[in-house]
């Protein structure tokens, strides 16, 4: 299972999990009963990931507000966008992922999950973050 495919599954337990607003380990266990994963090393990289992201959601939720333009509220940005943002702000400022890998990945993503302008969205804001925290590629 490749990097792709883990940052796919990623997403989805996060957007499952802001869709119910509940961040627990229960919730987090009922996604992986209807997955098959290779190992369960690539579930303990899901759920670790899924959790750090949750422990710094105040930090990712503000680095998304404060690179918002100024007409954009938080709550007018869809789930699918949100979740993709804190898992692309996580990745680049944490794990130090490269924000060009994390970027590509993450539109692609919003291509396939968002809406229409959710791919240019993304990757304005997404540029914003990298420009504000003077990122390297």
């Amino acid at each position: 299972m490749n990097k792709s495919i883990i940052r796919e599954l990623t997403f989805k337990l996060l957007y499952s999990l802001e869709i119910q607003k509940s961040y627990n380990d229960e919730d987090i266990e009922l996604y992986f009963e209807g997955i098959e994963l290779e190992s369960d090393k690539i579930k303990s990289q899901i759920k670790e990931d899924v959790n750090n992201i949750i422990k710094y959601n105040e930090d990712l939720v503000n680095q998304i507000s404060s690179n918002l333009k100024s007409d954009w509220k938080l709550d007018r940005i869809s789930k699918v966008n949100i979740s993709l943002l804190k898992l692309a702000i996580y990745e680049m400022l944490y794990k130090k992922v490269p924000y060009k890998v994390v970027i590509n990945e993450i539109v692609e993503l919003a291509k396939k999950y968002g809406e229409d302008t959710s791919s240019s969205f993304i990757n304005g804001v997404l540029a914003t973050i990298v420009k504000e925290n003077k990122l390297q590629s």
